[in-house]
């Protein structure tokens, strides 16, 4: 019997030296055809991407997670949040529904264990914590109401929640909050349990509008894409205390270039350290900029590409570091760019498929899977 299951440990795992890696792909179902959860995968020597499968259906299932285990993906769905089984050929089987009322989920997070699901509300301006035990997500265990309001009274008259994440040592939890410039920051305790930590936030310049983030390898810095200022923030932070401190801000467009109209969304830590990827949405001026990482943490502005799809909403890496995948919410389509291992650079492919208003592009780390 051990025999054997080392023979099939090794058959799935040889998946991942393959050159084969899965991904999925989040959208939005009542603004297009979508039907939910889409499946897909790319073939990491050459980049080809796979015809594209539903996996699961759903409604609005826009981000998603991934257990440490990846036996589990987590989404934030229209009325709540969802869980399902990965099944041995990547399709979903639905394990949790939990509806939750009036809200306005946007975005989810795990921590490290896999035990304890994070979701922040856009329209509350709130986070949510829900325990999971094999996959199942239980009641709401902690609310986290945020107040304040930000200077630019279109888009700042109170908190907007916008994302979520838990730090590499599974110590803290952040929170971008769109409407109050505020990088809200949590002490992780025993289970879902969150304590604010003193001082309770870190902001980005006025107006900016926090959205996304990133965590360097070692936790010891944050960068965070900023939607409304169109710029990406530079944190040093604390590992002991959580404390956040703003270092430096960049724009994510090259000087003169357009900016009025245009807002940030996404960002991505190459696996190498040495690079980051943000989108910006701009009509007309679509792009993925690349920035450098030098020893300190700091940023330099190296790449702006046009985008291949029309308002990237978001894009994922594959986990060799050698391919991107946009997510084009307006042309249902995703396209590919290569990144050049020298320089970080970009370069769109003919890689593309079709999929019903993509959202959210998410691959299985050091993937073990394989459609057929």
């Amino acid at each position: 019997m051990r025999l054997v299951l080392i023979w099939v440990l090794l058959g799935v795992r040889a998946g991942a030296f393959n050159g084969v890696a899965t991904f999925y792909i989040g959208t939005y179902t009542d603004k297009s055809d979508s039907q939910g959860i889409y499946v897909g995968t790319l073939d990491t020597v050459t980049g080809h991407l796979s015809t594209l499968k539903l996996a699961a259906t759903a409604q609005d299932p826009n981000f998603l997670a991934i257990s440490p285990d990846h036996q589990f993906l987590f989404a934030a769905l229209k009325d709540g949040v969802g869980s399902f089984k990965i099944l041995p050929d990547a399709t979903l089987k639905t394990v949790t529904a939990r509806p939750v009322a009036g809200s306005g989920f946007c975005h989810v997070g795990l921590d490290r264990t896999g035990h304890a699901l994070f979701a922040a509300d856009y329209n509350n301006g709130s986070i949510s914590s829900f325990p999971v035990d094999d996959g199942v997500i239980g009641n709401v265990a902690s609310t986290m109401a945020f107040t304040g309001s930000g200077p630019n009274p279109a888009r700042q008259k109170k908190p907007f929640a916008h994302s979520i994440y838990v730090d590499p040592l599974n110590a803290f939890v952040y929170a971008c909050d769109l409407g109050t410039d505020n990088i809200w920051s949590f002490k992780l305790g025993d289970g879902s349990k969150l304590t604010a930590t003193a001082p309770p936030a870190a902001k980005v310049p006025p107006g900016s509008g926090p959205r996304h983030l990133a965590f360097s390898a070692d936790g010891s810095f944050v960068y965070v894409v900023n939607e409304m200022g169109v710029s990406t923030s530079v944190f040093s932070r604390d590992k002991s205390t959580g404390a956040l401190k703003l270092l430096d801000t960049q724009s994510n467009v090259w000087p003169g270039d357009p900016v009025a109209g245009g807002t940030s969304a996404e960002i991505v830590l190459h696996p190498s350290g040495k690079w980051l990827f943000v989108s910006t949405r701009n009509p007309g001026h679509d792009m993925i900029s690349v920035f450098a990482i030098d020893g300190n943490g700091g940023l330099k502005l190296v790449q702006c590409v046009p985008s291949p799809v029309k308002t990237p909403r978001s894009f994922g890496l594959d986990p060799t570091g050698h391919w991107i995948i946009a997510a084009g919410q307006d042309d249902n389509t995703i396209a590919e760019l290569e990144v050049n291992p020298a320089n970080g650079h970009l370069s769109p492919t003919k890689e593309m498929a079709m999929v019903g208003s993509p959202v959210c592009v998410l691959f299985v780390p050091d993937d073990m899977l394989l459609l057929h």
